[in-house]
Parts: structure tokens; sequence; C-alpha cells
């Protein structure tokens, strides 16, 4: 029966009761076929701030004078009845068109709250701490990938693919 059906935005049809279950309480869920995000997805960060400054001498290796900073200040809180403790990070992109276009979408990655979870640091093994969501950021100027800085030449691809992953485009 056609009324049972629903076809979301990806195209693909689901019966409206796999659907109503998908999107329980939910703003959005995952396509079960293509696994696009339909709707807006919200994720768990906590409280927090984030601000944006540039500075024109401060250069990422391989780019031309001119860095934007980003700190992020993010609360201590208690969330399920268990404490967290908050954390500052600071971390960089070169101050050029698609350093400016990544700045972009990660302001709306937090906005949605997809950048820090609650869970275990990798670097030091303590539990119930915020930490990043999957969406990675390069926290020196220098040192290249495996030092979370530049030179990295496929960095803005694969960051700009971990939030596409995200529904942020």
């Amino acid at each position: 029966d056609d009324e049972d059906i629903v076809q979301i935005k990806c195209g693909h049809i689901l019966h409206i009761g796999c659907y109503r279950g998908l999107i329980g309480d939910k703003n959005w869920f995952r396509c079960p076929v293509c696994f696009t995000i339909v709707g807006v997805m919200i994720g768990d960060q906590p409280s927090g701030i984030m601000k944006t400054t540039v500075n024109k001498a401060l250069q990422c290796d391989g780019y031309p004078p001119g860095t934007i900073i980003i700190n992020y200040g993010m609360n201590e809180g208690v969330r399920n009845r268990i404490h967290f403790s908050g954390t500052h990070r600071t971390a960089y992109l070169p101050d050029t068109p698609e350093g400016n276009e990544v700045l972009k979408l990660l302001k709306t990655a937090f906005d949605r709250k997809l950048i820090f979870t609650i869970g275990t640091s990798v670097t030091t093994g303590m539990e119930n701490c915020v930490v990043w969501n999957g969406i990675h950021h390069k926290t020196h100027t220098s040192g290249g990938s495996s030092h979370f800085g530049y030179p990295d030449p496929t960095y803005f691809d694969r960051v700009k693919l971990e939030m596409a992953a995200k529904g942020v485009y």
C-alpha cells in the first residue's frame, strides 16, 4: 500500500513503521541502505565555546603566512550521574580559501554538538572526559600528519569527508 511507505531525501523508500523506528525521538537518522544522514544530526557534545582568531604572522607548514587559530573550551559537568572533566584544545587552519571553508564546516559541526563527546582519552587513558568525536583537527602548525600538524596534503579532503559522514556539508 503506497500510504505505508515514505521516500527519504536520498531517494530510498522505507516502510512508514521502519521510518518511525529509525527517527525515534531524534530529528535525524542514517539511511539503512546508503548511510546518508536524513535530517540534522545532533551529537552529545557537552557545553563549551569555540573562538577563532587569525594570526597573520603565524604559518602552517606548506602554506603562506596567515593562520586561523581555533580555541575550544569545553566545560566539565555531569551526565548520567557520572562526573566528566572538561578540556581546552587549540587547532590550526591556514588562512586560505580552503581553510576558511573548513572553518565554516567546523563551526556548523560545533553548533550541532559533533566535535567532542564524553569518552576515554586515547592519549592519557583517562575515562569520563571530553574527547574528540571523529572530526580530526590539526593541533600543530608543523611536524606533518604524524604529529597532528602540517604539511598534510590530504587533510582537507579527509576532514570534509569526516564531517560529511555526520551530515555537515
